[in-house]
């Protein structure tokens, strides 16, 4: 993954809605079982009872996670580093191991006025499909989306 930094030029913003992708170290499947994905999803799910994130879509994939998202509140570094933080504390304790879980960093994408939220939303649902663990859009459990398909 790239630098922890945001992209040259890039800056994060309250208020942006933001396509992330971030990676487990070294690959590691550590969502192929589905205890560990709720662990991820309960994560998500406290950075936006924070008041730090609003949510549109995610996909839990064995080894990273797609989250699209609106920034509500600090930087987008910070969202990050709650999200990697509450999630690798809890699944290194279920895990009985220790150590980091994620790669540094993170992809971002903002996603500018004239793109629509909800075809970003189908790209990302659609990632398992693209990847072969299943056959159609909507097949996957470990997805959600504000819209239905």
């Amino acid at each position: 993954m790239a630098s922890p930094r945001l992209r040259y030029g890039r800056y994060s913003c309250t208020g942006n809605v933001y396509s992330l992708t971030t990676v487990t170290l070294d690959r590691e499947p550590f969502f192929a079982d589905a205890s560990n994905v709720a662990i991820l999803v309960e994560a998500l799910r406290f950075v936006e009872r924070k008041g730090v994130s609003h949510s549109f879509t995610w996909v839990v994939m064995p080894d990273h996670l797609h989250w699209l998202m609106e920034l509500r509140g600090g930087t987008l570094a910070e969202c990050m580093a709650l999200l990697k933080s509450r999630s690798s504390r809890l699944l290194n304790r279920r895990l009985e191991r220790r150590g980091s879980l994620w790669q540094h960093g993170y992809h971002d994408h903002a996603v500018r006025s004239d793109e629509s939220l909800h075809e970003r939303a189908m790209y990302i649902l659609a990632n398992p499909v693209r990847a072969g663990l299943v056959s159609a859009l909507g097949e996957y459990p470990h997805a959600w989306c504000r819209w239905p398909l």
